[in-house]
């Protein structure tokens, strides 16, 4: 009897309005999180992670149903709450189907641009579809026949307004909390945005397609106001800033593979470093004193926000990072580059590739890339990346290098490729089993582990270093190592000190700005080597490259300088419009001298007219590389001999399959080190101490399952559908 009495209640309570909205949420609710555990591999962790991840559909499925509330007329209110729920259903399940097929998330770009990719999906739709998805739109014929049959009344009253609005109230509050707790656990989520991964993960499917369609909106609006006269400024610059090329470096590494490595959180103050008596980067100390080195001691990070993803881009544009937020995630789907890529590609035929073992999402980074004119981008989906092999940020970098020579060999040479290395990421976690190096034992432990970790990194390099020598890759090669961003941060830096043997008493924001130097290293068998004193910063990166490979910049928008020019521009800006020169540092205001350390107190009047001046270039450079990014100011200049770059020429998916078959149309004509050797891999000559591989080193060789070569019919398919 109880049993039936709870029933009736319950059924009562559905054929109010209050009732069916409550039963929308909650279906919603169930499908939102069955759609997060089943289709999106949205990679949760630990007790914060997943309750957020559990919550956050509430929120905003509660404040979306909650309008039904507002509507009087009964009949409109119900059938509109359904066709708010199939909506949203809608917009869910095409999520699914377009992250089984890209592994990203729809943004308002892509749905207004439907037609760009619908013959792609429509072609292998049934392909993307699983049984399951029954599950998504069910529930939907359940209710509209429920609500025909009458077994869910229509509640002729009308919903009392102050309730609505307290209901409106609640969906507020909830969404704060959950916003609160993503900010515990992920800071700046919204302000930095580096995945769209962590953006659904944190906040739901709904709020990232209502913020992208915020930020999809403020960008459009600067552009649409744009116009082509405001490059003109910027050329100008360009005229004014211009450095020629050092007669003694241009082109000496002409027609050469060019090898990136980017070094995760490293800081130039471990070059050289000794810990408990023991060198914490023994190999990069070798390599920064070689004679073939070209190693520069006074060359600074300049990221922002974006920090690694703003490396990225000075490196390989030279165009700074946005002032608020990262060009990547903000811009990078749709403006127009003209990177490193795609101006070797078209000025010596280079084949380019990216090896990250991160997924393709981070930073935007799968987007990006075609925006750049990569022609490769092998992700974490390349590779082996089972608990084991993988720390917080992606695979570890003794098992990236070694999982990507397979990879690496089949590449057309002249290449340029990039090795984005995460292991010495903070906040530095590295198991026992893959090093002994001492840690430090401050209370901070982000410095503890930092040691450590760079030290893994060093061992990882010299492996790969190895590799590439006797590969006889090396000889033909111009390898560039570079540290993207500090890896302790200032408030870190107090615990440092005692590592470093410096008093707190007497540190100050110059020592900081200090600490922000960073690696940067060319290194090329033959190459007039030598530590170089200048300035430099990480904008000034691409001139200095391209240079050395015989190509005048002189024609592309790039705010650097080389830095082997004798006109080279020594004054190095921060994000922040801070800068150093090679005698003065100056910090909001403040002047520092360099000599000493010391603050200028009173500084002359020639010493505050010059400051005046520099102040004022960097505010000007700063400026117009924002109007650069911002109004995508590129879409209206063409160097002269440039092709702009077409995204939709670039597949990621099937990097592997397309090695291979051009590789075989070449046939003795191809380049790639495979064909060279014999059409022998030359895997087995990399050597590593990599705990993981001691017992099966089939990784190395063996591509996964979703990369593996296909059959001509299925590469054709996949090929079409991109």
């Amino acid at each position: 009897m109880s049993h039936y009495l709870k029933l009736t209640k319950i059924k009562s309570f559905l054929s109010t309005r209050l009732g069916f909205m409550s039963l929308l949420v909650f279906l919603f609710w169930l499908k939102t999180l069955f759609g997060y555990f089943t289709d999106f591999n949205l990679a949760a962790s630990g007790f914060l992670q997943i309750a957020i991840l559990i919550f956050n559909p509430v929120a905003t499925t509660l404040l979306l149903f909650g309008i039904i509330l507002y509507v009087r007329q009964p009949h409109l209110s119900y059938w509109l709450s359904l066709i708010i729920y199939a909506a949203n259903t809608a917009l869910l399940y095409f999520n699914v189907i377009y992250y089984r097929q890209f592994t990203d998330y729809m943004t308002i770009n892509t749905i207004l641009g439907y037609s760009k990719v619908s013959a792609g999906l429509s072609k292998s739709s049934l392909a993307l579809m699983n049984w399951h998805d029954a599950l998504y739109w069910i529930d939907i014929i359940v209710l509209a026949l429920l609500i025909l049959t009458k077994v869910i009344k229509i509640d002729k009253h009308a919903f009392n307004r102050r309730w609505a609005f307290s209901i409106t109230s609640l969906a507020v509050l909830l969404f704060g909390i959950n916003l609160g707790l993503s900010e515990i656990s992920r800071p700046q989520i919204l302000s930095r945005t580096f995945d769209r991964n962590y953006i659904v993960k944190y906040l739901g499917i709904d709020t990232f397609t209502v913020y992208d369609a915020f930020k999809t909106t403020q960008n459009n609006q600067v552009r649409a106001q744009a116009e082509s006269y405001d490059l003109d400024p910027v050329l100008d610059f360009m005229k004014e800033h211009y450095a020629a090329p050092n007669a003694e470096y241009a082109g000496v590494a002409k027609g050469k593979n060019v090898i990136v490595i980017h070094l995760e959180s490293f800081q130039q103050f471990l070059i050289d470093f000794k810990f408990e008596g023991r060198e914490v980067t023994p190999f990069l100390n070798s390599l920064y004193h070689d004679q073939n080195t070209l190693g520069f001691e006074n060359f600074f990070h300049q990221v922002g926000q974006g920090k690694t993803s703003d490396a990225e881009n000075m490196m390989e544009t030279g165009v700074y990072g946005l002032p608020q937020g990262s060009v990547f995630t903000t811009l990078g789907s749709d403006n127009t580059f003209q990177a490193a890529p795609s101006i070797l590609k078209q000025n010596g035929d280079y084949t380019s590739a990216v090896f990250h073992g991160n997924v393709g999402t981070f930073w935007n980074r799968n987007n990006v890339y075609k925006n750049f004119g990569y022609n490769y981008f092998f992700d974490s989906s390349y590779f082996n990346t089972d608990p084991d092999n993988v720390l917080q940020y992606g695979l570890k970098d003794k098992l990236l290098f070694g999982e990507s020579i397979k990879y690496l060999e089949q590449l057309q040479q002249p290449f340029y490729t990039k090795f984005i290395t995460v292991t010495n990421h903070f906040p530095f976690p590295l198991p026992e089993k893959d090093g002994d190096f001492p840690r430090a034992t401050t209370d901070n432990t982000a410095v503890n582990n930092y040691f450590a970790t760079a030290h893994y990194l060093d061992q990882s390099l010299e492996e790969f270093f190895n590799y590439l020598k006797v590969s006889g890759l090396y000889d033909n090669s111009m390898i560039v190592l570079y540290g993207d961003h500090y890896g302790l941060s200032n408030s870190d830096n107090k615990a440092l000190l005692s590592v470093l043997g410096r008093d707190p008493e007497t540190w100050t924001d110059y020592d900081n700005a200090q600490l922000q130097r960073v690696p940067y290293m060319i290194h090329m068998n033959g190459l007039k080597g030598g530590i170089q004193k200048q300035y430099g910063g990480e904008i000034d990166a691409l001139p200095t490259m391209l240079h050395l490979l015989g190509i005048d910049n002189k024609n592309y928008v790039q705010f650097g300088t080389d830095l082997l020019s004798p006109q080279h521009d020594q004054v190095v800006a921060f994000r922040n419009h801070n800068f150093v020169t090679p005698d003065y540092t100056v910090l909001d205001g403040t002047i520092y001298n360099n000599q000493d350390g010391t603050e200028v107190t009173e500084p002359t009047a020639k010493l505050q007219k010059q400051v005046a001046v520099w102040q004022k270039q960097v505010n000007r450079e700063l400026s117009l590389s924002d109007s650069v990014n911002e109004k995508n100011l590129l879409r209206f200049y063409t160097p002269q001999g440039f092709k702009p770059v077409n995204p939709a020429d670039y597949n990621y998916l099937t990097g592997y399959q397309q090695l291979v078959d051009i590789q075989n149309k070449l046939g003795a004509n191809s380049t790639s080190l495979f064909s060279q050797n014999g059409d022998q891999s030359t895997v087995g000559l990399f050597k590593t101490d990599a705990p993981e591989l001691a017992d099966d080193q089939s990784s190395l060789t063996e591509v996964p399952k979703s990369k593996a070569l296909k059959k001509e019919s299925d590469a054709t398919a996949t090929n079409d559908a991109e």
